[in-house]
């Protein structure tokens, strides 16, 4: 099965949320059938700053479905954005 890389822009809760625990939470709970690529931090504006994290997920029906359900679920998670979807196979600039 091919696998596809996704990557989101997450936004924090509000401007006190500690994004490494965020994405520390959020490494250590990654459903069955995803697995975390990479997190990098982007500032926004003002000292804000946002998460960009890709995972890898099967190419499957639902499996999109279950990302968003896990993140909307994340504590600390604002809002979040697909910002690119790719095959395994090409590199996301």
């Amino acid at each position: 099965m091919s696998k596809l890389v996704v990557r989101v822009k997450i936004l924090p809760s509000d401007a006190e949320t500690n994004l490494d625990e965020v994405s520390k939470s959020i490494s250590e709970t990654v459903p069955t059938g995803m697995e975390l690529n990479a997190v990098s931090k982007e500032p926004v504006a003002f000292g804000l700053f946002s998460l960009l994290i890709d995972f890898i997920l099967d190419d499957s029906e639902g499996q999109m479905d279950k990302l968003e359900d896990f993140l909307g679920r994340t504590e600390g998670v604002g809002q979040f954005e697909v910002v690119a979807m790719s095959r395994r196979s090409v590199q996301i600039k």
